[in-house]
Formats: structure tokens, C-alpha cells, sequence
């Protein structure tokens, strides 16, 4: 397998989930589950097993039909948890346990009222019992980003001596600025000697706006896996947008990455996200927004017409979107309006434009956006000279 491979792990049934109002029945998890084992992703982190019945449930019915992806379960690092997990998984091809406990000083204060040591051992126990039931297994060290380095490299080597296969260093809070986040993951690159016999995944939270550039920052860093969900669902202010990462990786071709996640299904799962779980994306979210692909400035929409590259770095059809889209406000210009007329059949010169622009403004200083039948109507009086010049 290709070292530059991003492994895309999909948490959108589970991270996502715990969007308030987002719960999903098993049926629509395992609807969802298919399409995106369809999308390309590698890894289906179907839920939280022990969690809820109802979660237990759909890790174990997605574990049935899932042929390509990994299926993963969630646990704490909990004996039960983890069994549970193996059992929720037992029918899974390629099933994987994802346990964890928290390293930062913070959390093993206030959490576990414990320490670095007990902590550490506890980690490498978690580990342990899940070796029993899967040999792929991930370990999460939750709030890692504040986590001291040289304490998270100890954990690290320590997990991976134990049989971690995968070691997740979650910015669990969105702390960390993009070079924070890229160094902590070089650090362990460099200073954890076992670490090539295991791959790093970046698990980042929005809580600032930086989840997407702090996922690219650290597969600079060394990463090989990000962690993410469909329009960046997920806790508080969401986690990383998967289509965003599948994106620039995508676009940003010197970087030397890549995915298995076929583009042209991005919009479409977005939209089926969007309604499963009840949840609408906004308009301007980069990629799957309805704005992404619209342009309504005059000077936008001039340079657009004259070569889409000049404001568009992706088509459309290359993420599955409708075409792009000259939307009439008042701030466009005689070229858009000429274009949309065009599209509706009239063939007017310039002059006529210049006339017709005269008509189109007074109706756009009072509307948010002017119709096809607003400018069916400006055509038709002008045809019929019914228009005053």
C-alpha cells in the first residue's frame, strides 16, 4: 500500500451523532454505512457499543454487510467496554476496536483523579484486552493537543509495544493552531522509536474553525489517517469535514497524498446526511454548501463567464454538484444578465442590454435576487416596446 495513502475514517455515526437531534435509528445507520463504504472511505467507526442497545445494535448489523471498509466500535478503556466491543464486531471482515483514556494533565486530574503512571499502564492494559478480540486496534489519546509531548510520546511507544495498530492523538477541544498541531505529530514521528510499525491519526475538533487546516497539518506532520465526518457533523462546533480534507488533498497534488473517496459522491452523501439526520448544511460551507458553486458579484461573474477558473478551483461535477450557478442580485452585471437572458432564448445586442440593465436594477434594488419570471417580464415589455427608454 502506498505510504502517501490518507486513510479516511469516518465517524459520522458515531461523533457525528452526537450532534443534539441527530440520533439515528439502526436501519438509517446501516443506509448510511453503505453509502459510505460506496463513497471509498476505509474505516466505519459505527458507534459506541456499549453505550445503548440501540448502538450495540448497529455496530453489529453494519459489521454484517460491510465488505471493503474497516468497521470500527468505540470503547473506553474498560474491560467491559471492550468486550462488548468485540462482541458487537464479531461478524465484521475487518473489524477494529478503538479504545482509549485521556493523557492530558487535565484530564487525568479532573477526570480520573489519578496520574501520569496509572494512566500509562492503563492504556497499555486497554490495549491488551482488545488484542484479544481484533488485531487491528486503535488507541486514542484523548486531548492530546494539550497533552505534554514527551509524556504522549511515552504513551504512544508504550500502546504501540502492546499491539496498537493505529494511535489517534484527537484535538479533542480544537485547541491547537495548525503548526501546534503539525509539530506535536512530527514530534512523535521522531521521537517515538516504534512508531513505523504503526499509523498516526489526526482526530481534530472545530471549536476555533482550524479542524480541516489542523487534519492537514498533520498528515504534513506524518499522519496517515484523519478522522472525520460528513458537513462536519460532530460535538460542540463539529469535527473534521471530510469533504473538505478529501478536497484539498485532492486539489493540492504537490502535497503527494491521496484517497480512495470518490469525489462525485460527495455532494449527494451530503445532502443524504443532511436529511437522515435532520440536520441542514449551510449555505456556505465550502464544497457541499448551495453557495459554494454560485457567484452573484458583477466582477465575479464577468471573470467567471469569461474562464470559470478565474473564481472556481473545482467544477462542480467534480464533487457531484449541480452546475455552477450566475445568481441576479444588484450588485451583477451586464455580462450575467446577458448570460441569463441568453439561457431563457432572447438574443439581445449590447445596446438592448444596455437598456434592459436600466429595467433589471430598479427591480433588483428591491428584490434579495431577480427571477426567470422577473426577467421574462423585462424581455417581453421591451419586445413589445412597452418598456420606457
Amino acid at each position: 500500500m502506498s505510504a502517501n495513502k490518507i486513510h479516511i475514517f469516518d465517524t459520522t455515526l458515531r461523533d457525528g451523532e452526537q450532534v443534539p437531534g441527530c440520533k439515528l435509528n439502526t436501519n438509517e445507520k446501516v443506509e448510511l454505512a453503505l453509502k459510505l463504504e460506496e463513497l471509498g472511505v476505509d474505516i466505519i467507526e459505527a458507534g459506541f457499543p456499549i453505550s445503548s442497545p440501540g448502538d450495540f445494535s448497529s455496530v453489529n448489523e453494519i459489521s454484517k454487510i460491510i465488505t471493503n471498509a474497516s468497521v470500527c466500535g468505540l470503547t473506553r478503556a474498560v474491560q467491559k467496554d471492550i468486550e462488548v466491543a468485540g462482541e458487537a464486531l464479531k461478524y465484521a471482515r475487518r473489524p477494529r476496536i478503538h479504545t482509549g483514556i485521556g493523557t492530558s494533565d487535565l484530564h487525568i486530574k479532573a477526570k480520573f483523579n489519578s496520574n501520569r503512571e496509572d494512566i500509562l499502564q492503563r492504556a497499555i492494559q486497554a490495549v491488551k484486552w482488545a488484542k484479544n478480540f481484533v488485531d487491528d486496534v486503535e488507541f486514542y489519546a484523548e486531548d492530546a493537543g494539550r497533552t505534554d509531548n514527551e509524556y504522549l510520546a511515552r504513551v504512544v511507544e508504550a500502546v504501540i509495544r502492546a499491539g496498537a495498530t493505529v494511535v489517534n492523538i484527537p484535538d479533542t477541544t480544537g485547541y491547537c493552531l495548525p503548526h501546534q498541531y503539525g509539530e506535536k505529530i512530527a514530534f512523535l514521528v521522531n521521537n517515538v522509536p516504534n512508531i513505523d510499525k504503526a499509523i498516526i491519526s489526526c482526530h481534530c475538533h472545530n471549536d476555533l474553525g482550524l479542524a480541516t487546516a489542523n487534519s492537514i497539518a498533520g498528515i504534513i506532520g506524518g499522519a496517515r489517517q484523519i478522522e472525520c465526518t460528513v458537513n462536519g457533523l460532530g460535538e460542540r462546533a463539529g469535527n473534521t469535514s471530510l469533504e473538505e480534507v478529501v478536497m484539498i488533498i485532492k486539489q493540492h497534488s504537490e502535497l503527494g497524498f491521496h484517497t480512495g473517496v470518490n469525489a462525485k459522491l460527495l455532494n449527494p452523501i451530503s445532502q443524504l446526511v443532511a436529511e437522515t439526520m435532520r440536520m441542514p448544511v449551510q449555505c456556505n460551507k465550502a464544497i457541499v454548501g448551495t453557495n459554494a458553486f454560485s457567484h452573484s458579484s458583477g466582477i465575479h461573474q464577468d471573470g467567471f463567464l469569461k474562464d470559470a477558473l478565474t473564481y472556481e478551483i473545482i467544477d462542480p461535477v467534480e464533487v457531484g454538484a449541480e452546475a455552477s450557478k450566475i445568481v441576479l442580485t444588484a450588485r451583477s452585471g451586464r455580462s450575467a444578465l446577458a448570460h441569463r437572458l441568453h439561457k431563457l432564448g432572447y438574443n439581445f445586442d449590447r445596446n438592448d442590454i444596455d437598456i434592459l440593465y436600466q429595467e433589471f436594477l430598479l427591480i433588483a434594488d428591491r428584490k434579495k435576487e431577480v427571477l426567470e419570471d422577473d426577467l421574462n417580464h423585462i424581455a417581453g415589455a421591451y419586445n413589445n416596446k412597452e418598456m420606457a427608454v
